[in-house]
């Protein structure tokens, strides 16, 4: 489980997050969700220990973020972050490949190739992995930033906004692949959404987050209202309850 202590954090002088106590389960899909400027990627990034924990304590897997080395959190906790980037001339098998860096610290083996060539099928890659970056769409540049994530095989997965910039059928192919990480590849995946529905849809538990502090968690249906909504994004929008899960109507 990820269990985060009276966590504060400061970015030039301004208090971004304030006081978050926050325990999340091992398996399923939790989404964090909130306004711009809630704190949600911030939140993930030291979870990911992407920045360093200024106060309080975050541990992941029973491994304590800043007194763990980064090769052993490596073994435990992927992340993909917001707006990866790397040389648009890497072929995507390469991509792919730099996930597995924490078990081979640099002399690739034989379950390191297998390894990638397994996140390449699911990821629906295997006829791509010559293809250079820039030479694939939006949908298949992320699917294999997040191939390359889960080629790292780690319990747990963090992703801030994969969403970004991809259309509709590209966002839920996705989706539908992240869930799958969590109910078939047993990952925990904890992912930044700003798209609500996305979060009903494809989440187990949601994580809503307003001014820096976390105002409401729960599944889809105990958390997402009109008044949720009006209260934490400042608009006023109908739900419905659609296969049993709330979808807000604007």
């Amino acid at each position: 489980m990820i269990r985060i202590e009276g966590l504060h954090h400061q970015i030039a002088g301004a208090e971004v997050l304030r006081g978050i106590d926050l325990t999340l389960p091992e398996g399923g899909v939790t989404a964090l969700i909130g306004p711009n400027g809630a704190g949600k990627s911030t939140l993930l990034s030291l979870i990911a220990r992407l920045i360093r924990v200024q106060r309080g304590r975050i541990e992941i897997g029973g491994h304590v973020v800043g007194q763990t080395r980064d090769r052993d959190l490596a073994r435990v906790v992927a992340v993909l972050a917001q707006g990866a980037h790397v040389s648009a001339r890497l072929r995507v098998a390469e991509l792919v490949g730099f996930g597995r860096y924490p078990w081979h610290l640099g002399r690739p083996g034989p379950a390191d190739r297998a390894a990638v060539d397994a996140a390449l099928e699911r990821f629906d890659l295997t006829g791509l992995r010559h293809r250079f970056l820039d030479e694939l769409s939006g949908g298949q540049r992320q699917r294999a930033f997040v191939s390359m994530a889960f080629a790292q095989d780690t319990p747990y997965l963090l992703l801030d906004e994969p969403l970004n910039n991809l259309d509709i059928a590209a966002a839920r192919d996705l989706m539908t692949l992240v869930r799958g990480l969590a109910d078939e590849a047993r990952r925990t995946v904890v992912i930044v959404l700003h798209d609500i529905n996305y979060a009903t849809a494809f989440a187990d538990r949601l994580v809503v987050l307003k001014e820096g502090r976390v105002v409401a968690q729960g599944t889809p249906g105990e958390v997402v209202s009109a008044p949720l909504l009006a209260d934490v994004f400042g608009t006023a929008a109908r739900v419905e309850q659609i296969d049993g899960r709330p979808v807000v109507l604007v």
